[in-house]
């Protein structure tokens, strides 16, 4: 039998908000399947509403590609992204739009980026007159067309409603291949644009970085911001216990049975101290492994590395039957069906 890989970090993370903002796109378009979506993201879509909530990329990923098709529109990302809604911003939006001035906007958006998304970091730099962000996915496999494509229309169109209308992009570099509708990203965005590059930049005036904030409120700020900060102080906190705790389902899922008693001894405490911790950060045990299960089981299915029959050994799974029903109930497709679709894809890039 061979090995399993090791896991030496936690999957990324992406708000919750940033993902119920795409669920009312949808149900705008009247094409949303609240069951897929479910289906898809492991929560209801009222949990969504949850500003603590947390899902994981891969699943918020799958939720556009999901969203692509239902729409039959592959500019889905670029027309989301021009959708202004405050009350769909999410609380690192409203910080934004309380600053005094579009520079310590830009300052505040990029110290809580990864309150945003954990798969993607965020950059800044001036450079002569010009002022530079920079979207660099951690890995291929964490970049998603669709929400790179929401995060630049969003970017430029919501200074432009909430700051000042004429802003504009000098130039754009996106990291992925040009699209059937690249003329759109300039009729948009305002600024020639480059496809294929090694990071997402947007560039702009840093003249504009000055320019005061319109009814902003002190007042709204200060509270808002207090509210992210401590957002910002719990995630790192739970995102290292979280990291411990998964790296040993990770670890044990492979070699043994999963037990909550040997996991609790590892860490010194008993299986009632865990649990306990765990919900006090609006964790779940089983709901890590289902996670942590989740998580390998569309990694190693998409490799093609491992049999079908061995994937299930690895994860756990008493019988072959009983991993593709748990992979269908996550993914609405059969593990064969998902891997032949996955390899069709990368052949056809």
């Amino acid at each position: 039998m061979t090995s399993a890989p090791t896991d030496n970090t936690t999957a990324p993370l992406i708000a919750a908000s940033s993902t119920l903002a795409l669920v009312h796109y949808l149900k705008r378009q009247g094409v949303l399947d609240r069951r897929r979506v479910e289906q898809l993201t492991g929560v209801g879509i009222s949990a969504l509403e949850d500003p603590d909530l947390r899902v994981p990329a891969h699943a918020h990923y799958e939720l556009w590609d999901h969203a692509e098709k239902v729409t039959g529109d592959p500019a889905i990302g670029l027309n989301a992204g021009q959708v202004i809604d405050p009350d769909r911003m999410g609380l690192v939006g409203h910080v934004f739009f309380n600053c005094d001035t579009l520079g310590e906007a830009v300052t505040q958006y990029v110290r809580l980026h990864r309150l945003i998304n954990e798969s993607v970091t965020l950059s800044f730099e001036q450079t002569g007159d010009q002022a530079i962000l920079t979207w660099q996915a951690d890995s291929l496999e964490h970049y998603c067309r669709q929400d790179m494509d929401r995060t630049l229309a969003a970017a430029l169109c919501r200074t432009r409603h909430f700051i000042y209308p004429g802003i504009h992009a000098e130039w754009v570099e996106v990291a992925h291949a040009r699209p059937d509708y690249a003329d759109k990203y300039e009729k948009l965005l305002g600024g020639p644009v480059a496809f294929g590059a090694a990071a997402t930049r947007l560039a702009f005036d840093s003249r504009h970085m000055s320019h005061p904030i319109p009814h902003r409120n002190p007042y709204v700020y200060s509270a808002v911001l207090k509210q992210v900060n401590g957002l910002l102080a719990r995630l790192q906190t739970r995102r290292s216990f979280g990291r411990k705790i998964r790296r040993l389902i990770s670890r044990q899922m492979s070699t043994d049975k999963i037990d909550a008693d040997t996991l609790a001894r590892q860490c010194h405490m008993s299986r009632q101290t865990l649990y306990r911790r765990l919900k006090k950060e609006g964790l779940s045990f089983h709901g890590l492994v289902e996670h942590v299960r989740k998580d390998k089981a569309l990694r190693y299915v998409a490799s093609d590395r491992y049999a079908l029959g061995e994937i299930a050994f690895l994860l756990g799974f008493s019988e072959l039957s009983a991993f593709s029903r748990a992979f269908k109930r996550w993914t609405g497709t059969a593990p064969a069906q998902y891997r032949a679709q996955h390899l069709n894809r990368e052949a056809d890039e």
